[in-house]
């Protein structure tokens, strides 16, 4: 349904490194950067783009929202929460693990408070 999703962000060279590190862990390769200093992550059919906000008030995250991002293991979603968490995003909700519906999820909100998930549905 979705082909990309943008958020804003504070401290672009602060957004690098916890975004290049988080989908780093995912097997993404770091933002390109265009002319605007916007960050691009393409990976596996989506895209991500990190901005300022164009009107210059101050990125702000979505109050309710969450960006899950599909990974294709436990141990992939453990690695991304893991980078994430090490490069100034914070954890967020219960631990990483198995949730009572038999979907594995980690949530973790980014240096700016995006709040982010990965999500693994292991087969029946």
């Amino acid at each position: 349904m979705f082909n990309s999703v943008m958020f804003g962000s504070n401290d672009i060279p602060r957004s690098k490194t916890f975004y290049d590190a988080l989908l780093g862990a995912l097997g993404a390769e770091p933002s390109t950067v265009d002319a605007n200093g916007r960050l691009l992550y393409a990976h596996r059919g989506g895209r991500l783009f990190i901005t300022t906000p164009l009107n210059g008030a101050p990125a702000c995250a979505a109050n309710g929202g969450t960006l899950g991002f599909k990974v294709t293991s436990a141990a992939e979603g453990q690695a991304w929460f893991d980078a994430g968490v090490a490069h100034g995003g914070t954890a967020i909700e219960d631990a990483p693990g198995i949730r009572p519906n038999g979907v594995w999820v980690a949530y973790v909100r980014d240096p700016d408070g995006n709040k982010l998930c990965a999500v693994y549905r292991p087969a029946a």
